[in-house]
């Protein structure tokens, strides 16, 4: 045990098992989204998540603020633990969004959903392997980022079709929608990188 710990009262934190969490619970966000789209999900269970998620940043942060020693710079931590936690915001944002404006799902969506997901399960079984078996996280951050560069293409290809016709307000609805997955893959990659970028750190 660290001498300062014999005075400090208090049990080692565990950032590992913490951004695990947050990732495992943003993972289910993502598959309630994909839930909600196929018509076979609440919003009311998204928004949940969501608040859970949030829970789980909130005790992380708190948690490092009265940190002395980290298993990894504080920096990547706060840093990995806030991408994570937009990917779960961009998620939730998409069905709150999507009931205002009263939008449809339509293929495009669901497909960026999907890869979503896949991109989430990647970040979560990057997270797990970290501590002890880093190059096998980055394997998974490896394809977290490839995940990205499938839904930019969805992304663009359903920008292509609403700009052939639709209806100025149309346009405008689903455009800001889409945009929320296109931001969302951009946070998963900014989480694998710093996944990444923890790993060379390790060495």
């Amino acid at each position: 045990m660290a001498f300062w710990k014999l005075f400090s009262g208090r049990r080692e934190t565990d950032f590992y098992e913490l951004l695990l969490l947050q990732a495992e619970k943003t993972l289910a966000g993502c598959a309630a989204l994909v839930a909600f789209l196929d018509e076979q999900g609440e919003p009311e269970t998204l928004r949940r998540l969501e608040q859970e998620a949030d829970d789980i940043r909130r005790i992380l942060i708190d948690e490092l603020n009265q940190t002395f020693l980290t298993p990894m710079d504080r920096e990547d931590i706060f840093a990995l633990s806030r991408a994570i936690d937009d990917v779960m915001d961009h998620a939730y944002n998409t069905v709150k969004e999507m009931e205002v404006f009263e939008i449809e799902p339509n293929e495009f969506l669901f497909q960026m959903a999907e890869l979503l997901q896949q991109g989430a399960e990647q970040l979560v079984n990057a997270i797990r392997h970290l501590k002890k078996n880093p190059n096998v996280a980055v394997e998974y951050a490896v394809r977290a980022k490839r995940i990205e560069n499938k839904i930019n293409d969805v992304f663009l290809a359903a920008l292509k079709q609403l700009f052939c016709g639709h209806e100025p307000r149309i346009m405008f609805s689903y455009r800001e929608i889409y945009r929320h997955f296109n931001r969302s893959a951009d946070r998963v990659d900014e989480a694998a990188n710093i996944i990444s970028d923890i790993v060379v750190k390790m060495y």
